[in-house]
């Protein structure tokens, strides 16, 4: 199976012509002391504190600009730590994927949790959102070992463009407030369970068909590599 440190890393998303020169930049001009393990643990602390920030919105939704300054620590802290490493040429690919993923699974049950524990989401629409997050992360991860290629998003919307998503609706949500429809069968339903329900049905849809996908193409690659050593066996076999 191909190593970690071969594989093709892919990140074609929809934000990524403003990203990838501010990363370069911020690589660039980033002070010595700044190394690529306190960026992944700003990225740690970040998830840690839009949680508080979210749990404290019961007490004033002024919090909501706490939780948006977590989303942009929390961007810098995840995007930035493997850029700096690869500008530096100290790249530890083994422990780096390992730790950043790991990272990732962290920030998203904590971001998604305190939203279901702050009052503008559904605590199981947030539980459904993390599982279906958690899904695409695992088809993810296995579609890298099989593949050699690590391909964040196939759709052009990635993490980043989630936190850009969530800064605008925190923002909109302490200016208008908690707008709420009553939906047929649903019932009371704030705007913000609404955008997560509609972020979490996306990814378990994308989650299927991506998945089916990708072990369609898989199987005629095996079916295919299965046909040409059948016929090797077969041309040894006439030789003899």
């Amino acid at each position: 199976m191909p190593k970690v440190e071969k594989h093709a890393r892919e990140n074609d998303i929809l934000l990524g012509f403003i990203e990838r020169p501010a990363l370069n930049w911020l690589a660039h001009h980033m002070p010595q002391w700044v190394t690529p393990d306190i960026l992944t643990w700003l990225g740690v602390f970040a998830s840690i504190l839009i949680f508080i920030s979210y749990s404290l919105t019961h007490i004033s939704p002024a919090f909501l600009w706490l939780a948006n300054l977590g989303f942009i620590l929390n961007w810098l802290g995840d995007s930035l730590d493997g850029t700096l490493a690869r500008y530096r040429k100290i790249e530890r690919p083994r422990y780096g994927f390992l730790v950043d993923h790991w990272v990732d699974a962290i920030s998203a049950v904590l971001i998604f949790i305190g939203l279901g524990i702050s009052p503008y989401v559904d605590l199981v629409v947030a539980c459904m959102a993390v599982i279906a997050y958690l899904l695409l992360s695992i088809m993810t991860y296995l579609i890298t070992y099989v593949t050699d290629v690590f391909n964040i998003t196939n759709i052009k919307f990635g993490p980043t463009e989630i936190r850009a998503l969530a800064i605008i609706l925190n923002t909109a949500i302490f200016f208008v407030g908690n707008i709420v429809f009553d939906l047929p069968l649903l019932g009371p339903t704030s705007l913000y369970t609404l955008f997560v329900a509609i972020i979490a049905f996306a990814m378990l849809i994308y989650f299927l068909v991506n998945t089916s996908i990708e072990a369609r193409k898989l199987a005629l690659l095996d079916e295919k590599r299965l046909e040409r050593k059948q016929a090797k066996l077969k041309m040894e076999k006439n030789k003899e």
